[in-house]
């Protein structure tokens, strides 16, 4: 692992973006740089690349600045010069580096293995390149932003305090059922003050993807997307996935609420029963629990996972406090110059925040074995189906080590219960956001009334479908505002319940070979990602593939699990 730049910040911020004109001159040197042999391309993409990764991470380092703290007027007005100046000049340049790229005889005779993913990105996106996109990214980069300042100023009306969002939706999951429903009910209330404004939000951008799209040549922003992201599958394949699940992911959903309907003693199983209420009390106090508690956790799991952990630690890429004027949710970003990663998170002392942080973790190993490895190009960030492999196949590795804030036996039975639920979940939430976002850019020019319907219509058949929603319909259908995928990520969903399946299997060989199954996970992380999908996916010692076959085993192996833990 590289170490940080000299500057106390955990991003590097050598390059001065205050400085357009500077800026626009070192831009303009790579541009003009003399190539006239493979020799000289290879040379020109790499300073190409250090410029490149030095501006994305100044603006990384930003964003993530805004995100920690949306009400800092400063932070705000930093991160929206890069989205409103930086952004569109960079766009610029690298339709002209794409152009330029593409332009040359001797291109194809790059090393594959080393190039090959980045010639087909490339050739994708000079395809795509409109200059009167421009303008649109930029709006939609604003309307991204002020959705982040909404959410991050969110608070909600809990007996008679104002309280942050994180907090009210820790209640959620309390073995009080009352409190479960009163925050429920509660949270659903401060979702609708912002509703109005986020259904403007949402107007707008559906409105702006679907001009991107004809601008491109293409009828809708869904079909655009698909080239865009380069994806090794179908429209089609998405639909059968859907049916697939519906077919033989559901059944087993309901056969799972049923047994938590029973074990909680309720006659309906309402939307409030849904979460991890079976864990009575919150696992950690502090920050500081959470980290040591994660710590431990990776280190009975291997040592270089806990080495990468206390590195990270130590060089304060971490931010997993709860506080008013956070961004809600988590991630992980990669920082491309320093070669390092940020992991951000927003909840309250909690399962799920246990949980997204060991996720967000699984991001960071990967990134970190790629930054190693040097095989990857910038360009294998866009596949998600990757990405989430390695971040939920961390979770399913470490599920044998809840025990470290579960103490109890039956606690820690039901917290990897709760797990295995969520690995469910993931087979199930993530295909009705893509369902979802088909029907919103194939129909760009429905009402928010419209919009809320058919989110709830999905829900219902799926991550729904055992629970009374009734009197609840308007609340779920409005649900959808709390995602920022649909938002921020567009079409950044169905790789969640693709790599899920990648993840059971892991989780299948490490009940069988816990090293060999770790081995296997750390070889795909650092694989060269210039591959095909499928093929890192064996490196990882599975497959992909999310055939019907595939999803009625992986549905009956959780459901397996799930009952040895009873």
């Amino acid at each position: 692992m590289s170490e940080l730049s000299t500057s106390e910040k955990y991003y590097s911020d050598a390059i001065n973006l205050k400085d357009v004109e500077a800026l626009e001159a070192k831009l303009q040197a790579v541009l003009q740089q003399e190539v006239t042999s493979v020799e000289d391309l290879e040379e020109w993409l790499t300073e190409e690349r250090k410029l490149t990764d030095e501006i994305v991470e100044a603006m990384t380092g930003h964003r993530i600045d805004f995100y920690r703290d949306t009400a800092n007027s400063y932070k705000r007005e930093l991160h929206m010069h890069d989205q409103t100046i930086v952004q569109p000049l960079l766009t610029k340049f690298q339709a002209e580096f794409d152009k330029k790229f593409c332009s040359f005889s001797f291109t194809e005779q790059l090393d594959d293995n080393k190039y090959g993913l980045m010639r087909k990105m490339r050739r994708t996106k000079e395809e795509l390149f409109r200059e009167e996109n421009i303008s649109l990214v930029v709006r939609e980069q604003e309307l991204v932003s002020r959705y982040s300042e909404v959410m991050g100023g969110f608070t909600v009306e809990w007996h008679g305090e104002t309280k942050p969002f994180p907090f009210v939706q820790a209640q959620s999951d309390s073995p009080d059922r009352n409190i479960r429903e009163q925050a429920w009910r509660a949270l659903a209330e401060a979702r609708s003050r912002v509703k109005p404004e986020i259904d403007e939000i949402m107007n707008e951008l559906v409105s702006l993807r679907h001009k991107m799209a004809i601008n491109a040549g293409y009828e809708n922003y869904r079909d655009y997307m698909f080239t865009k992201k380069n994806r090794e599958y179908s429209i089609q394949d998405c639909f059968d996935f859907q049916e697939s699940v519906e077919k033989h992911v559901i059944p087993a959903w309901k056969r799972l609420a049923k047994v938590f309907q029973t074990e909680m003693g309720v006659e309906v199983y309402r939307p409030w029963d849904m979460g991890p209420c079976t864990l009575h009390g919150a696992p950690f106090s502090t920050v500081t629990e959470l980290i040591d508690g994660v710590e431990q956790m990776l280190g009975n799991t291997d040592p270089y996972f806990q080495e990468v952990f206390q590195f990270m630690r130590k060089k304060g890429l971490f931010d997993l406090e709860s506080r008013n004027g956070k961004s809600p949710g988590a991630f992980c970003d990669p920082l491309p110059a320093s070669k390092n990663n940020f992991i951000f998170s927003n909840f309250s002392p909690s399962f799920v925040a246990i949980i997204a942080l060991i996720h967000e973790f699984g991001h960071a190993v990967n990134g970190y074995l790629q930054f190693d490895s040097e095989n990857g190009i910038q360009e294998h960030n866009h596949r998600e189906e990757l990405a989430e492999l390695f971040s939920q196949g961390m979770e399913l590795l470490l599920l044998d080590k809840l025990d470290t804030f579960y103490t109890d036996d039956l606690k820690f039975k039901n917290a990897q219960r709760e797990e295995m639920r969520r690995a469910l979940n993931m087979l199930i939430n993530p295909l009705t956001g893509d369902q979802f976002q088909h029907w919103l850019y194939t129909n760009p020019k429905h009402s928010p009334q419209e919009r809320d319907e058919k989110f709830l219509e999905i829900n219902k058949r799926f991550l729904y479908s055992p629970v009374d929603l009734n009197g609840l319909e308007s609340e779920i259908g409005a649900s959808w505002i709390g995602s920022i995928h649909f938002i921020a990520y567009p079409f950044y969903k169905i790789e969640y319940a693709i790599s899920e399946l990648g993840a059971l299997q892991l989780l299948q060989l490490y009940r069988e070979d816990p090293p060999r199954a770790i081995a296997l996970f750390k070889q795909g992380a650092g694989t060269n990602f210039n591959q095909s999908i499928a093929q890192i996916y064996r490196d990882t010692g599975v497959e992909f593939d999310f055939s019907e076959k595939v999803i009625e085993k992986m549905a009956k192996f959780v459901e397996n699990v799930i009952s040895e833990l009873q």
